[in-house]
């Protein structure tokens, strides 16, 4: 079964321009040219992942991303003209997986919507139902890809996930950016790139009111996971 793209985007250009890379990689890909739609796209195709801009006619980008985690917590990759770190920053700590600026390769793009969806699969796949990781008042079924603390359920991306499952697999183990990047990501660290530092931000507000309370920092070598 094909795996399914939504592309929210205003320019009709663009869309084009994604949906033939998109259909050659195999998926099926839908389109919307307003933030307005996006919601009832989303359970009308119930897209794998989905591509959104943030300026776009109606809702913009940033509001559909809240409305959708709100819903699903399905891959969304930004595209974005906005450049700024501010920017990037707000996107990933509303809850988007990653985010590109345009102009953009339409290969890279392409290579991102695969590591995203490839997550997705390597969480699912990874031990049976009943592997269950524990970890103080931490639990992490990998079966059901579910993070849960004293029982209650911690909603999480899939990268979010994926930096959990390596932590909790291996705790009071320091990780560097790079071995977490490549983990969570699947792809080769970016040195400049800030998305773990807001990855560990969110799951750190997720956990716990105390952000000191889970996840340790320790300045020049990484992160880890301290058990109590």
């Amino acid at each position: 079964m094909k795996r399914k793209i939504l592309v929210a985007d205003d320019e009709a250009e663009i869309r084009n321009l994604l949906r033939l890379y998109l259909e050659n990689e195999g998926y099926e890909v839908f389109e919307v040219a307003s933030g307005d739609k996006v919601t009832e796209a989303l359970r009308t195709y119930k897209p794998d992942l989905c591509l959104l801009d943030i300026m776009m006619p109606g809702k913009d980008g940033l509001h559909v991303l809240q409305d959708i985690r709100n819903e699903s917590n399905i891959p969304v990759i930004i595209i974005s003209a906005r450049t700024a770190d501010a920017e990037r920053i707000l996107g990933l700590n509303l809850g988007a997986d990653d985010y590109v600026t345009k102009p953009f390769n339409p290969l890279e793009v392409a290579a991102r919507v695969k590591a995203a969806l490839r997550r997705i699969v390597d969480s699912g796949s990874e031990g049976s139902e009943d592997d269950i990781i524990e970890t103080g008042d931490l639990a992490l079924d990998v079966g059901k890809c579910l993070l849960t603390k004293q029982g209650q359920p911690v909603e999480l991306t899939s990268v979010e996930y994926k930096i959990m499952e390596l932590l909790m697999k291996n705790p009071n183990r320091v990780f560097t950016k790079q071995q977490i990047y490549e983990y969570a990501w699947g792809e080769d660290f970016i040195v400049a790139d800030n998305n773990i530092m807001v990855a560990i931000s969110k799951l750190r507000t997720k956990l716990d009111e105390d952000p000191s309370r889970y996840i340790k920092t320790l300045r020049g070598l990484g992160y880890r996971l301290e058990t109590r």
